[in-house]
């Protein structure tokens, strides 16, 4: 993931990807940015570099750690998405805006906008798989989504940087796949709530 600079359209797929990302696990995101900056592995813009301090790391990867766990444990991993809810969406939009800088006011705004946009997606989602996943009572399905996340965010930062263009075609079909998703799984969800309050109710449910 080595470059020696990042031309527009890695900036535009990097800032597409911490906003995206975010959604997801917004620790490694930092930790992970953070981490490529300090060893030199991608130059971070003006606008992100504070990720490469120590104590940004610190804390970013004590975080990461916690969350890493948290997000292993049926019932848990829903707790901590709607703790996230307020933070993941304007992180990943202060994250995507960053990369273009204050100097660059117009294109940190749209990137901005983007980032949020992409975050909501990516938390929404997750957060209503994993609900639907925590209605069965076997753990299996829930760590292995939870592991598939902690492997997609450094994936797709990854791609974003050495090939923005494959990394635009991905982000397109996840993003298709999420809104398709969630909106599945939001009708089972919505359904399994009416039932449930049905028969705590004792009243008849109409589907």
């Amino acid at each position: 993931m080595s470059i020696d600079t990042l031309d527009t359209t890695h900036l535009l797929a990097l800032a597409a990807a911490l906003g995206w990302a975010s959604g997801l696990r917004l620790y490694a995101v930092v930790f992970f940015t953070g981490l490529a900056g300090a060893m030199g592995w991608v130059p971070l813009p003006a606008g992100l570099q504070l990720l490469q301090h120590p104590l940004v790391l610190g804390a970013a990867g004590l975080m990461l750690a916690v969350e890493f766990f948290a997000d292993k444990v049926p019932g848990l991993d829903s707790l901590w998405d709607g703790l996230h809810t307020l933070l993941r969406i304007p992180a990943g939009a202060a994250l995507a805006g960053a990369v273009f800088g204050g100097d660059q006011a117009a294109w940190a705004t749209a990137a901005a906008l983007l980032g949020g946009t992409l975050a909501a997606t990516s938390h929404v989602a997750k957060a209503t798989t994993r609900a639907a996943v925590n209605t069965s009572p076997e753990p299996f399905s829930n760590i292995a989504l939870s592991l598939a996340g902690d492997a997609l965010v450094p994936a797709m930062l990854w791609l974003a940087v050495a090939h923005p263009v494959w990394f635009g075609l991905a982000l397109v079909v996840l993003v298709v796949a999420s809104v398709v998703l969630t909106l599945v799984l939001f009708k089972f969800l919505r359904l399994l709530v009416r039932k449930l309050r049905g028969r705590l109710g004792g009243a008849p449910v109409a589907v």
